[in-house]
């Protein structure tokens, strides 16, 4: 046995070892004490703050934190110091890291109906903290990692770190829908405990399925492929699993102290008026064209492309993925044009087919940088601050096919016209009382957007695909 065999496997069994689950009871395989734990949520709280913009609306924010914490104070981890944050995003999701570190994004709160409904989206989350799913996942990655090294380099055989590691991804991934499941009990035990009602985690559900519905009808119906589940995939389309969610639901509910609070009302109050899609603070999408108000700019990207708003750049993209801009926002020293910066950026990097141009005010500067994975650049300047796109391809695609449409988004760059402000507002939800008489068909005409606003009215109000409500209730709609 190598000197360096015998290191990694006196590594290996050092690090291993089983520690009592302290939600389950169970003996788990962890490799990380709690205190590493909360310093590993710490580290990657720091890097999820920097990509994810928070929700500028503390008020909303401040009743997040008292539902969570309401929650996780009758969880199995109770001491830890858990904070729950809204992202500012359309996107349908939610996620803990690790020593509670919860995030909801703003695009799942619009299509929750009441308290108890948010409790048990937080409660899920607590649930994966309070088990420690993301440090048995990481440990089970981690040494299957060190055992696979150890082999390779022990048989001379590079394929066996290779075939071990996938072993070890495979197993990894094979308990994700378990840990889903286990999840979702220890979050309807915690409802229960705090006084919500349990069975709210299974109107959680029922809304996420009929937001897959609905991804599915769509895809079928353009002749696409099925996108993959989304947030919460454990119920996409196994049938057994929907009876699971049930009795792990069934089993909390002895532990409720009260009848079971909702809450609808209460909610819907605080979630009336908030942005539905994309904010002011983060930009606004309207068709082929973006806005934002903050930084005083629109653009344009080419019919049948997608784009992808982070807090750190703008993406946009090509259907088949294959060709994409970036687009980031940087300080410019006030000694630089637009020529300079790009080619202080470039470095090293040979420039081509340069060219400087004034476009709607600004300075414009354009290259391209050759090689097998060419790229085209461009810096637009603006008093101290320096917009640089990053046009580049993958796949079967190539520069000289898809140029002209990257040269196309940085040509459409140009500071908003008054006209324009209107259009960097976002839309919002608004509630409206259901009379008799009244149809959804009817109210779906009176809101704003795009695509079937009588589909979107459903889902919003968990009426997908043929539900009706009754004269009285309150609807969340889109104006």
């Amino acid at each position: 046995m190598t000197l360096r065999v015998a290191l990694l496997l006196l590594l290996l069994g050092q690090l291993v070892g089983c520690a009592v689950n302290p939600a389950t009871g169970r003996n788990d395989f962890v490799m990380m004490s709690e205190q590493q734990e909360i310093e590993l949520g710490q580290r990657y709280n720091e890097e999820i703050r920097k990509q994810y913009p928070r929700y500028a609306d503390e008020k909303l924010q401040a009743y997040v934190q008292q539902v969570g914490e309401r929650v996780a104070r009758y969880g199995h981890r109770s001491h830890l110091k858990y904070s729950f944050t809204v992202i500012d995003s359309p996107d349908i999701n939610a996620f803990a890291l690790p020593g509670g570190h919860i995030y909801i994004h703003r695009g799942l709160m619009a299509y929750l109906s009441s308290e108890a409904e948010l409790a048990a989206v937080l409660g899920h989350e607590v649930g994966h903290v309070t088990a420690r799913h993301s440090v048995r996942q990481q440990s089970q990655s981690t040494a299957w990692g060190l055992l696979g090294q150890a082999v390779a380099i022990g048989t001379g055989v590079g394929a066996a770190g290779d075939l071990t590691n996938a072993l070890g991804g495979a197993f990894v991934s094979g308990y994700g829908r378990d840990m889903e499941l286990e999840a979702d009990g220890l979050g309807a035990q915690y409802l229960a405990r705090s006084g919500y009602d349990p069975q709210a985690m299974i109107e959680v559900v029922k809304v996420l399925k009929s937001q897959e519905d609905f991804a599915r009808d769509q895809a079928q119906a353009k002749g696409q492929e099925v996108p993959a589940a989304g947030y919460h995939g454990l119920f996409d389309t196994h049938p057994d699993n929907d009876t699971r969610l049930r009795q792990v639901v069934a089993a909390a509910s002895p532990l409720a102290t009260g009848q079971g609070e909702v809450g609808r009302d209460v909610y819907l109050k605080h979630i009336d008026g908030m942005p539905f899609g994309d904010s002011a603070e983060a930009g606004v999408r309207r068709g082929q064209h973006f806005y934002h108000s903050g930084l005083d700019f629109t653009l344009a990207f080419p019919q049948g492309w997608e784009l992808i708003n982070r807090a750190d750049a703008l993406i946009v993209h090509s259907a088949d993925q294959q060709a994409f801009v970036v687009m980031s926002l940087e300080p410019l020293p006030k000694t630089l044009s637009a020529e300079q910066y790009l080619r202080q950026r470039a470095g090293r990097q040979q420039l081509v087919q340069q060219d400087n141009f004034r476009q709607a005010g600004l300075d414009v500067a354009t290259a391209v940088v050759p090689g097998a994975a060419a790229k085209r650049v461009a810096v637009i300047t603006r008093e101290r601050q320096a917009f640089l796109f990053i046009g580049a391809v993958k796949g079967h695609a190539s520069l000289e096919s898809e140029d002209e449409r990257f040269l196309e988004v940085v040509r459409s760059f140009r500071p908003l016209r008054a006209q324009e402000r209107a259009l960097s507002e976002p839309r919002r939800l608004r509630l409206l009382q259901f009379k008799a008489g009244q149809s959804l068909d009817g109210l779906s005409k009176q809101m704003s957007g795009e695509g079937d606003q009588l589909v979107r009215l459903r889902l919003l109000n968990g009426l997908y695909p043929e539900g009706q409500p009754s004269p009285g209730d309150w609807l969340k709609t889109v104006r």
